[in-house]
């Protein structure tokens, strides 16, 4: 059997299939009765480790909308709290045409991949957020006033999954990304290796040197899901790089959801005339379409 296609981070997509799944994420948001019956009778199911909004919710309408069918699956709720994840992901793979795994590991991830006879999309590990990160692309291409090349995307706090992905994004179109973290929190290796391969990453240990000549400024919270017990470390750790109106100036203002208010941003900044937050969350929906018309089809 020929093994299917997965979608685990933005390296698993050459730069020109990005560019393919970005111009259609684009059609199918401005045309969506077109895309309408482009998965009719296919069938997702969406495991979940982690809690979830905005992923969760834009799998499902998106399959719906495709005429397609989603099917919600609770880690906690199911036989992957008692079973070997290969056994489970291959009997899952026997029912549905796709599946979307959102982890607390990459390692799960993996495996998952590793069995899996369906394409396996990452709705999220530690490591890495693909989806968020296509949404994000579509995002920045649709508000910069500049060409790719010369637009700047500043990420200050945690270099976390998101700035993971989003480094590896950016390198691939060629915008440039300047990251504010504080020693100990730096992005991955891999990404990092990635960006300054494409001479489209600059690292920095302050927020206002990150934010320098940037069109964007993009945070996320300071303590993921499952990183609780360092809440006291990573406050201390973070507390110069509050995204105020101050530092963000007249840059468009990015963050994944949910904020942490008066942590890693403050209200103002997130009800600013700046502020792209719900159009960068809407587009979690017309991105991950696309991504599934693409892998299915």
């Amino acid at each position: 059997m020929e093994k299917p296609r997965h979608f685990l981070s933005l390296l698993d997509v050459s730069q020109k299939e990005l560019s393919e799944l970005l111009a259609m994420s684009a059609r199918v948001k401005k045309n969506p009765k077109k895309f309408s019956r482009s998965l009719e009778g296919k069938t997702l199911a969406m495991l979940f480790q982690k809690t979830s909004t905005r992923t969760r919710v834009s799998f499902e309408a998106g399959m719906t909308q495709l005429g397609g069918h989603a099917i919600f699956l609770d880690w906690r709720a199911t036989n992957f709290t008692r079973g070997a994840i290969k056994d489970e992901i291959l009997s899952i793979s026997r029912y549905v045409d796709a599946i979307m795994f959102r982890a607390y590991k990459n390692s799960d991830m993996v495996e998952a991949a590793n069995v899996s006879t369906v394409p396996l999309i990452n709705g999220l590990d530690n490591l890495w957020h693909p989806c968020q990160a296509l949404a994000d692309l579509l995002t920045i291409k649709e508000k910069t006033k500049k060409p790719l090349s010369k637009t700047t995307v500043a990420f200050v706090g945690d270099g976390n999954n998101v700035c993971n992905s989003l480094i590896v994004g950016c390198a691939m179109l060629g915008i440039h990304m300047r990251v504010g973290t504080p020693e100990g929190y730096e992005p991955y290796g891999k990404a990092v290796e990635f960006g300054k391969k494409k001479n489209c990453l600059k690292l920095f240990r302050s927020a206002e040197d990150a934010v320098e000549g940037a069109d964007f400024a993009y945070t996320d919270t300071w303590i993921s899901m499952g990183e609780e017990n360092e809440r006291k470390e990573r406050l201390h750790a973070f507390q110069d790089y509050r995204v105020t109106p101050h530092l963000l100036g007249n840059r468009f203002f990015m963050h994944c959801l949910p904020a942490h208010i008066g942590e890693e941003v403050t209200r103002e900044v997130l009800d600013s005339k700046n502020s792209i937050i719900y159009g960068q969350a809407e587009n979690r929906l017309h991105a991950q379409k696309a991504l599934l018309v693409w892998l299915l089809k």
